[in-house]
């Protein structure tokens, strides 16, 4: 259980860097793609391409950091009124179906991985690959931020009403 929530907290630290620097990195892109075509009316071919590429990693690991966080949107009515063992139960069984879906995502990303390897991008000609690979990147971090949480028994706390 503990190296699982070492490799989950090295994970997770690791992500919240990646996040930033493709966010930074896009963001620049897209403000040198903005000066050089009003300014100098020099339109960059390949800043469209990487900033959509960056986006979609930065989703997709935003994602799963919010699995880790535990801050996406959820209804806990019926679950907030269980008495403590069975809302113990009740939130490992929510964290693994989440683990599960994730580990679905993972499969199905490897799969699209597979079936598009050796194609290239159109405007930088980078392996498709790079960006393909980031649902199956996706799919084994909310599987491992959620069978954590499920393992460590975490149950979120209470924020408001439903």
């Amino acid at each position: 259980m503990r190296a699982l929530a070492r490799l989950s907290h090295l994970a997770a630290g690791a992500v919240r860097v990646l996040v930033v620097a493709m966010v930074l990195v896009m963001l620049g892109v897209l403000a040198a793609q903005i000066l050089l075509r009003y300014a100098f009316n020099h339109a960059l071919t390949w800043s469209e391409e990487l900033s959509l590429a960056l986006l979609t990693w930065a989703v997709l690991l935003s994602a799963a950091l919010g699995v880790k966080e535990g801050i996406h949107v959820r209804m806990a009515l019926l679950v907030r009124r269980l008495p403590a063992a069975a809302r113990l139960r009740a939130e490992q069984a929510i964290h693994l179906a989440t683990a599960a879906v994730g580990a679905f995502l993972a499969w199905s990303g490897w799969r699209y991985f597979a079936d598009t390897r050796g194609t290239t991008s159109a405007a930088i000609g980078y392996p498709n690959e790079l960006l393909h690979i980031a649902a199956l990147v996706c799919g084994v971090l909310i599987a491992l931020f959620a069978l954590e949480a499920a393992l460590e028994g975490r149950i979120p706390p209470d924020e408001g009403q439903d």
